[in-house]
């Protein structure tokens, strides 16, 4: 199979890079190349934020109603790009056809929310003597940065909103995910979205922070969003706080589902194999923790084991159509989850089911046992792995699940909300959901975590505090009423 060429988006047009360079990513299933994409340097952001400022004042300036023409005609057209988003992300992240469904349906419904937001964009008026108003105005040029692992729901949740706003965008593309995200330009021009107002960057991993720092030190990006790790995010905020632009970041989390004592075990199960094998793990709001009540513990993990010991989350090729288990993204990937598997062993944790890679292929796996001493308690796991912590009491369950650094989605199961509820409540997360999975998303809540796992909300009106300035503006008769 030959690898997908792709190329950026700049100014209306599909270029190379100035250097003439590219770069290939590597298939995660066959170890072939999957796509092949210009490696952009700073030359290359330059000249995509350059055509966005230039695009700037002519979309800002276009009718509210044009731009929710605009977003609502791109929604309908996913439907038919569907083929060459699967083509894409079957190669380039090992994609099942149910995770390429949910990226189409949530990234339509992030533009159907981003549509609706266009006429909330108001404002208010404050009492006399005179007029004074707050107005909120497009903030400039947007800098999206986008994950592989969704890569085109999130590619559009990074778009949508400030599209919507009247703002212009440049989306750098992931290393992972170039010809994936390149596609999201094809839909946009096909729903006449005028040329530079979204441009779209590619370039290898050797180059990222280059282009990351050529975009945001260029003065007409204003807000920056970051879907990604921690340790990136960090490094993308001090930048950025460098130069004085404004940041929303998602990082990662280490998302616990709570089953308390009176928990339907059931429905805890299924949402646990859900959350945690769901994408092989690599989502943000995977549930790779369970902390469960010792009096249905052993009850629950019998069942959870012998959920995820099924046939269809036996990791194979996804092009194959036998399981819903696709490789994890890369050889070096499947190495540090082997590290956190050999870890929690060697530490008293009891491997039920799983734990063993065969390339980057790795089989639903859960730990029994798991312990504050082995590094599955702390680190965001990002692979289909799920650790069982037993816990004796509700408020040792709290403590244990504030414990680590981070703070994005969680989940409690019980059949008492008040119960629930409180405990929701005392949880240190962004996100929390009671008799749900930990993965959810709506395009119309806040979204996003607490801690190390960011700052800011994606979502809503939310987005709207996110991709615009408020301002504030006073006018009068003319007649002084200061003092000389």
């Amino acid at each position: 199979m030959q690898p997908l060429q792709t190329a950026m988006w700049i100014a209306g047009q599909s270029v190379g890079a100035v250097s003439g360079e590219m770069f290939d990513r590597i298939d995660p299933s066959t170890g072939g190349v999957a796509s092949r994409a210009p490696a952009g340097r700073a030359a290359d952001a330059v000249a995509a934020a350059d055509a966005a400022a230039a695009a700037f004042g002519g979309w800002a300036a276009t009718s509210p109603l044009e731009r929710r023409r605009v977003l609502m005609r791109a929604a309908g057209l996913l439907e038919q790009h569907l083929p060459a988003f699967q083509a894409a992300m079957r190669v380039e992240i090992g994609a099942t056809d149910p995770w390429v469904r949910f990226n189409v349906d949530l990234a339509r419904a992030h533009l159907e929310e981003a549509a609706a937001l266009v006429t909330q964009i108001g404002g208010a008026l404050g009492a006399g003597p005179g007029l004074s108003m707050a107005v909120r105005q497009p903030a400039g040029v947007c800098l999206g940065i986008a994950p592989w692992n969704a890569p085109l729901a999130l590619a559009m949740r990074a778009v949508a909103v400030a599209l919507a706003c009247g703002n212009s965008v440049v989306l750098k593309a992931s290393e992972l995910s170039p010809a994936t995200q390149r596609l999201v330009g094809d839909v946009f021009t096909a729903a006449g979205l005028p040329e530079g107002v979204l441009n779209i960057v590619t370039n290898g991993p050797e180059h990222s922070a280059e282009v990351v720092g050529a975009l945001i030190s260029h003065p007409a990006v204003r807000r920056v969003n970051f879907t990604g790790s921690t340790r990136v995010g960090r490094l993308v905020a001090a930048f950025a706080a460098r130069h004085l632009k404004r940041c929303l970041l998602e990082l990662s989390g280490k998302c616990p589902l709570i089953v308390l004592p009176d928990a339907d075990i059931g429905a805890a199960v299924a949402a646990t194999v859900y959350g945690a094998f769901l994408n092989q793990g690599q989502i943000c709001m995977a549930t790779d923790t369970v902390i469960v009540h010792q009096d249905v513990a052993d009850d629950f993990v019998a069942r959870l084991v012998a959920a995820a010991s099924a046939r269809h989350l036996k990791a194979t090729d996804p092009r194959l159509g036998l399981t819903d288990l696709g490789p994890v993204a890369s050889l070096a990937v499947a190495r540090r989850l082997t590290e956190l598997i050999e870890d929690a062993r060697a530490k008293g944790g009891v491997v039920r089911c799983g734990g063993k890679a065969a390339g980057t292929f790795l089989d639903a796996t859960v730990i029994d046992h798991v312990s504050t001493t082995m590094r599955l308690h702390a680190e965001e796991c990002f692979g289909p792995i799920v650790g069982i912590c037993r816990v004796e009491t509700v408020e040792e369950a709290i403590t244990l699940a504030n414990s680590h650094e981070h703070g994005f989605a969680a989940s409690v199961f019980s059949a008492d909300w008040n119960l629930a509820l409180r405990v929701a409540q005392e949880l240190e997360t962004g996100i929390c959901h009671i008799n749900e999975p930990t993965v959810a998303d709506r395009p119309d809540m806040p979204f996003g975590g607490v801690k190390a796992s960011g700052y800011g909300r994606f979502g809503g009106p939310s987005g709207l505090d996110e991709f615009t300035e408020l301002r504030w503006i006073t006018a009068s008769s003319g007649t002084s009423r200061h003092p000389v």
